[in-house]
């Protein structure tokens, strides 16, 4: 009987496997599997790949400051000889200006094209006066730079000469998982091709590193000198270009998402990076300030700023829209608005949808261009308590003092009390209250009035003016 049962288990067995075979069952050729690491996964990736991985060095001409003022007894004398050239130097400057000296910093990349195309960090060779990039063979190239983008942190360079050189594919970061096993291979404190294994630790991080942060985090080793080197997922296709770390931590590490700079690599080629912008100022929506604007998510981004002669303001955009939607992509919040419209191009229609007065409203606005500097918003906002505001009308002299001359009325905040309401909601001595639920405040009586009458709804909504920013703060009236 035990014999009959075992050959019923073994024809079962058969079938199964039969049926897997026939129907397709598994991983499709193309598809990636999960396994556990053996013992030569990560070794053999590493050979296929880190031929393509190189060490960057930069070299950077810094020159002597000229002393601002002639030295005691002239460039000689018991004032000098006393203290010796070195000393005297250290305290007073060098006196001859066409001394220089050279600084040097180390970096990795990765070859994208075998004509020698290498990506990079922007950091890397920031400020560069030359270049080199050195293989895993040991033959070096210099370098020029095609083009680099500060706001994501990515370069390209072109190697002089180069041609067959190894490349490695560039994959999709947008399908990477949390959990997944990734490598990276750099060139840390310049000791040469090192290789570091982990995971993917998380997506999507924001470490507040620029207007675009969208990070890839791994806890795979990444130190000094890692910069701008390649993130490999198991198939040997590069997801990432690390770029960061948290000192003070433990293996977590921060690479650029690879599909961002394959959205970049035709404008980096051309030397110049350009993007779309609104021109507003945004902040987030918080549980007060959507209970104050009488919507129901927070979800979105606050417009709390129209630049003047800007996009937004030819079409129509104001103060206390809630942009929820770009052309076809629903906005979670400000950092996908900017990292969004950032994607779009220069002078590009788009549609955008806001909500206004509890309404939606469409609105097509012209892109601008992106400019080197833009107006930052103040973003942290809080619940809280007690109100504890001081207010001031507004005087020449104050208006002067607090970076306000061109506001000629408002209620002016002078003193915050600690553990306040006001204080919880990041009012601070300076602010200019400029309107409250909409209405113009043209004095303290004003604010007193308006804020009075808010208590019905147990929160306002202030429009501040604090120096050279505007921004909305949903302020609780009661707790």
């Amino acid at each position: 009987m035990l014999n009959v049962n075992r050959l019923r288990i073994k024809q079962a067995l058969v079938i199964l496997v039969t049926l897997a075979l026939l129907f397709g069952l598994g991983p499709s050729p193309g598809e990636a599997t999960v396994s556990p690491l053996g013992p030569n996964t990560i070794s053999e990736l590493a050979e296929k790949v880190k031929s393509s991985v190189v060490n960057i060095s930069t070299t950077k001409i810094i020159k002597r400051r000229r002393f601002p003022f002639p030295h005691p007894f002239g460039n000689r004398g018991p004032f000098r000889d006393f203290f010796g050239d070195d000393m005297f130097e250290r305290f007073f400057g060098e006196q001859n200006p066409s001394r220089e000296r050279e600084s040097h910093s180390l970096g990795s990349g990765v070859i994208i094209e075998s004509q020698g195309v290498v990506l990079t960090n922007s950091h890397v060779v920031e400020g560069a006066d030359k270049i080199m990039v050195k293989l895993l063979s040991g033959k070096e190239y210099d370098a020029e730079l095609m083009g680099r983008d500060q706001l994501t942190d990515l370069a390209l360079l072109n190697l002089k000469g180069a041609e067959g050189l190894p490349v490695v594919p560039l994959g999709d970061s947008d399908r990477v998982k949390v959990g997944e096993w990734v490598i990276a291979i750099g060139n840390p404190f310049g000791l040469g091709h090192t290789v570091t294994a982990g995971i993917i630790s998380a997506k999507g991080r924001v470490i507040g590193a620029g207007p675009y942060d969208n990070f890839l985090q791994t806890d795979a080793a990444i130190n000094f000198g890692n910069s701008g080197g390649p993130l490999f997922n198991l198939k040997g296709e590069v997801i990432g270009i690390n770029t960061a770390i948290v000192a003070r931590g433990q293996n977590i590490g921060f690479a650029i998402p690879v599909n961002m700079a394959k959205e970049l690599l035709p404008q980096l080629k051309a030397g110049k990076v350009l993007r779309g912008w609104l021109g507003v100022g945004i902040q987030p929506v918080t549980e007060s300030l959507a209970k104050s604007l009488g919507i129901k998510t927070t979800q979105g981004a606050l417009v709390s700023q129209v630049f003047d002669d800007g996009p937004a303001r030819k079409a129509g955009l104001e103060p206390g829209d809630v942009i929820v939607v770009v052309g076809s992509k629903r906005i979670k919040d400000i950092h996908e608005l900017i990292r969004h419209v950032g994607k779009l191009k220069p002078d590009e229609k788009v549609k955008v949808r806001v909500i206004r007065n509890g309404e939606k409203k469409n609105l097509f606005v012209v892109l601008g261009t992106r400019p080197e500097k833009v107006a930052k918003v103040e973003k942290k906002l809080e619940n809280g308590g007690k109100v504890g505001l001081k207010l001031q009308d507004l005087t020449p002299g104050l208006a002067r003092r607090f970076g306000l001359a061109n506001r000629t009325y408002g209620a002016l905040i002078v003193e915050v009390t600690p553990g306040s309401l006001a204080a919880d909601a990041d009012l601070m001595s300076g602010d200019l209250i400029v309107q409250v639920d909409r209405q113009v405040v043209m004095n303290v009586q004003a604010a007193l009035r308006l804020l009075k009458k808010a208590e019905e709804k147990e929160v306002a909504l202030l429009l501040i003016k604090r120096r050279n920013r505007t921004l909305f703060v949903g302020l609780q009236l009661k707790r």
